[in-house]
């Protein structure tokens, strides 16, 4: 380094020194400080969903909805939005297998409940995110969070409104409440 420090110097006249050192201090500190955090660099450490707490959602969702007489569909997505779970439930239209995966696929991608983007298309028509594909603006889809990270969605689709699909999504939520921590 210094050799090439003294090179540098030779090549510029004493009155442009500090010119010049500051020339070559330019051009070095960027590389120096990508250099250092590259040292720094590690890998992400998150939790996800596991199958078995998947499958439990579903079925408590499914089974809270059939207790209070109504026929549903439950998706459990994980934190990339792909299907964990996915179940027809008995007697449910075919709609209500793509709706509940929608359902779960917007509450994790926006991280709120999906009966939230109504709120947002009535307050912005032109909401332009409506557009994307899964995403939809029906209540019954809620995030699943470990404290403020959200790592899956689940959806249900098939009771007489979305208030409804959304007990029994918050009732699997609560059946796994003390292992999302």
């Amino acid at each position: 380094m210094s050799k090439a420090l003294n090179l540098f110097k030779r090549h510029t006249n004493d009155t442009s020194d500090r010119t010049a050192w500051n020339l070559l201090l330019s051009l070095l500190l960027p590389l120096l400080l990508t250099l250092s955090a590259g040292a720094s660099a590690q890998l992400m450490s998150h939790k996800d969903l596991s199958a078995n707490m998947a499958i439990t959602i579903a079925q408590t969702a499914i089974n809270t909805c059939k207790a209070n007489g109504y026929s549903v569909s439950a998706t459990v997505v994980g934190r990339s939005g792909e299907i964990l779970v996915q179940v027809r439930g008995d007697n449910t239209g075919p709609h209500t297998f793509e709706n509940s995966f929608r359902k779960a696929y917007t509450a994790r991608t926006f991280k709120v409940a999906s009966g939230e983007i109504v709120n947002r298309l009535k307050a912005d028509p032109a909401f332009a995110l409506i557009h994307l594909e899964h995403v939809i603006a029906n209540q019954g889809g809620l995030p699943i969070k470990v404290n403020d990270d959200v790592i899956g969605g689940v959806g249900v689709s098939g009771a007489p409104g979305g208030d409804k699909d959304e007990a029994c999504v918050k009732a699997g939520l609560d059946q796994v409440a003390d292992q999302l921590k």
